[in-house]
């Protein structure tokens, strides 16, 4: 397989020359790449030291840029490699259709622009993480979604990135034993079977990544993993909870399932 060298460089933070790199790559499965990230390239001194970082590398690079400044953006850009500025073809339609010129602000995307914006993410964020794994289940009534499922179907990665991204107070409970033999609900979250949201995930998906977690262990035994995702699906149909299988699926894509399923406003 053929393997380049991708290079993701801004003049802030590099989120995203990442995420709209990564989309890109994606759509070439027979090429690896080797991926690096140069964020705060936002001086002509910075840019001449990545030029310089390009031109010793043994392949020519592929370069995906959302530097802001056209000096720096050239000086990169005299470098060997396949450069791609992000912004460029889209700033030019827009400013045209909208009638006001953008501004040479870097990162302006993740700037505090509305402030109870950002903080309902970072309240959310605090809501996800003191509420992880069955903790504090007394503050559940706070919540708008509780992912439900057994342990490492990715219930706190979701609600992490439920938080994070959209804002959105996600808490999560893990099945045990005890909730597979009782026929109702468990007791915590009982009283809120509308905003439940299941996960399941394949038996041998569930033993590999348990298997990583414990080795060996009765906790990462196949037939044990088999059982654990029988009986939540089980309970999830018996009390109408919605779920979805999480085997095969990035957090992204979870978290905006779950998001459109569970009818969830963003709060961004």
């Amino acid at each position: 397989m053929q393997t380049r060298t991708v290079y993701f460089v801004s003049d802030h933070t590099g989120v995203t020359a990442e995420v709209l790199g990564h989309s890109l790559l994606a759509r070439f499965t027979g090429v690896a790449v080797r991926t690096t990230t140069r964020p705060f390239v936002n001086s002509l001194q910075r840019a001449d030291a990545l030029a310089a970082e390009l031109a010793t590398l043994p392949d020519e690079p592929v370069v995906f840029s959302t530097v802001t400044d056209r000096t720096v953006r050239e000086r990169i850009a005299a470098a060997p490699g396949l450069h791609l500025d992000l912004f460029e073809p889209f700033l030019g339609p827009l400013a045209e259709a909208l009638g006001n010129p953008p501004p040479a602000d870097a990162g302006a995307f993740h700037g505090i622009r509305d402030l109870a914006s950002y903080q309902a993410r970072i309240d959310a964020v605090e809501f996800a993480l003191a509420t992880d794994d069955g903790s504090n289940a007394e503050r559940y009534g706070q919540a708008e979604v509780i992912m439900v499922g057994v342990s490492r179907a990715g219930k706190s990665p979701t609600c992490l990135y439920l938080a994070l991204q959209y804002g959105v107070r996600a808490a999560n409970y893990p099945l045990a034993e005890d909730d597979f033999e009782a026929e109702g609900l468990p007791g915590a979250v009982a009283a809120f079977r509308g905003r439940l949201f299941g996960l399941t995930i394949a038996p041998k998906r569930l033993h590999e990544l348990r298997e990583q977690r414990r080795p060996g262990s009765g906790y990462a035994e196949l037939r044990r993993c088999e059982y654990e995702v029988r009986q939540a699906e089980r309970l999830y149909r018996r009390h109408g909870v919605p779920f979805q299988d999480a085997s095969t699926l990035s957090v992204e894509e979870l978290a905006a399932l779950v998001l459109q399923r569970a009818g969830l406003e963003r709060h961004r």
